[in-house]
């Protein structure tokens, strides 16, 4: 039986909280996940599908009330983390409740009852709005309270440590280390939260004008003492069930990936910023080993590329069971429909030597030439010309609702892979096993 929505949102809010919290109650007297047999499987899954075909409802036609209640007439910007709390406060059943989600986030993939799924279907409809959508992917432009807490000691030392990223003003660029050494610089949610970070030290400090993002040396025996630059999303920590839809995989893009594309959004910040809120600025990367899975998503929102003869690019996610990142919107820009199936579909690798790694980076160089190029290619992006440009440029190769669009599907099917059988089956394999390091090189370096 189909549920009907009442059309004012107080009614509408009372049907879905009553209909979610039945459903909790048939959960609850199921197995945990882990020990469910198949028939319970079943049932619970149908619990999930009746309640979730109403909230979807529901959200086509309240997305927009929601949204201005939790933002208060969108007065005032919370991030995503924020926004879901407060919607499971404000709307009983419509988004997990946040002792639902710490809970979860104690469980291995494999134990979880997916309500990561739940936010995916919340944050579809918000982003998909013309209305609340680009409010939302505006508020996530704004400097972190940890960034405007560290800025006085940033612009008066020109450095910042911190355990997954470095960065160091010298010359009027902001010098971005990823120091993950001892897991080849592989993504969880302290780097994604130490690169917005850094990301808005170095857009936030005036006498920054040019950023720079190179991965540190390595202390893992395979490649001590050399530079790598990103081995992707850490394998290890999804199957232990430390990559979250919300701190993770939606804030590295719209947040600090999103920043180097479009800039950080200053408010309140003068006469002299009548023109725009936003602080931009160019950005070169310098890829040395190699830009696995999200290293070569980042490389798509840089300005300069400069990569190591020797080194490959790839996006193995598809053979993981997940979606890339943004990159399904971005690489087919720069390499053409086919080679972005080969690489995206297919894991094809793109090593440096090859024709179409010139589709993707701007120059190749013999590793002992890498630190001349990086100063030129820094000398080259400093002029003042560059950043108006280079804003034009990104405005005509993806206007922010085109973003927004992609964002909007994206939450919700990179939710769902989460929790599809085959992404558990392999998480599960690569969270039994030690050595993070290594896990990442044996699985994904072959």
């Amino acid at each position: 039986m189909t549920i009907d929505i009442p059309d004012a949102l107080p009614s509408a809010s009372t049907v879905l909280s009553d209909v979610a919290e039945l459903g909790e109650k048939r959960l609850a007297a199921l197995p945990a996940p882990q020990d469910r047999a198949a028939a319970q499987r079943a049932e619970a899954a149908a619990v999930h599908a009746e309640v979730r075909s109403l909230r979807t409802r529901f959200l086509e036609v309240h997305a927009d009330g929601v949204y201005d209640r939790l933002t208060a007439g969108r007065s005032r910007r919370p991030r995503i983390a924020e926004l879901v709390e407060t919607a499971a406060e404000e709307f009983p059943g419509l988004v997990p409740t946040r002792a639902q989600i710490e809970a979860e986030r104690r469980l291995p993939q494999a134990a979880k009852e997916g309500r990561e799924i739940d936010q995916g279907i919340f944050l579809r409809a918000v982003l998909r709005s013309p209305v609340a959508g680009p409010h939302l992917l505006d508020s996530m432009l704004a400097p972190t309270p940890r960034a405007l807490a560290m800025l006085p000691d940033f612009l008066r030392t020109g450095a910042a440590e911190m355990e997954a990223v470095r960065i160091e003003r010298r010359g009027g660029t902001a010098r971005l280390t990823m120091c993950r050494d001892d897991r080849l610089n592989a993504e969880d949610e302290r780097q994604v939260d130490d690169m917005e970070t850094a990301v808005d030290l170095a857009l936030l400090d005036p006498d920054v004008r040019v950023g720079l993002v190179r991965g540190g040396e390595m202390s893992h025996p395979r490649y001590r003492g050399r530079r790598v630059f990103s081995a992707g999303i850490n394998l290890k920590a999804l199957g232990a069930g430390g990559i979250p839809l919300v701190g993770f995989l939606l804030r590295r893009e719209l947040g600090y990936i999103h920043k180097i594309i479009r800039g950080v959004r200053i408010e309140d910040a003068g006469p002299e910023r009548w023109h725009s809120p936003l602080v931009a600025k160019p950005w070169a990367a310098a890829v040395d080993g190699f830009a696995i899975g999200g290293g070569t998503q980042l490389l798509l929102a840089f300005d300069h590329v400069i990569i190591e003869a020797g080194a490959y690019l790839s996006l193995p996610a598809a053979k993981e069971g997940i979606v890339p990142g943004v990159a399904n919107l971005r690489l087919t820009r720069f390499t053409g429909p086919r080679t972005s199936r080969q690489v995206i579909l297919g894991g094809r690798r793109i090593w440096a030597a090859e024709p179409e790694a010139r589709l993707l980076v701007d120059e190749v160089v013999e590793r002992e030439e890498m630190d001349a190029a990086i100063e030129r290619a820094l000398e080259r992006l400093d002029g003042e010309a560059v950043s108006a440009n280079r804003a034009m440029l990104n405005l005509a190769e993806e206007p922010p609702d085109v973003l927004r669009a992609y964002a909007a599907e994206f939450a919700l099917a990179q939710a769902l892979r989460l929790y599809g059988d085959d992404v558990i089956t392999k998480a599960g394999r690569f969270a039994a096993k030690p050595e993070p390091a290594a896990v990442q090189l044996r699985e994904r370096l072959g």
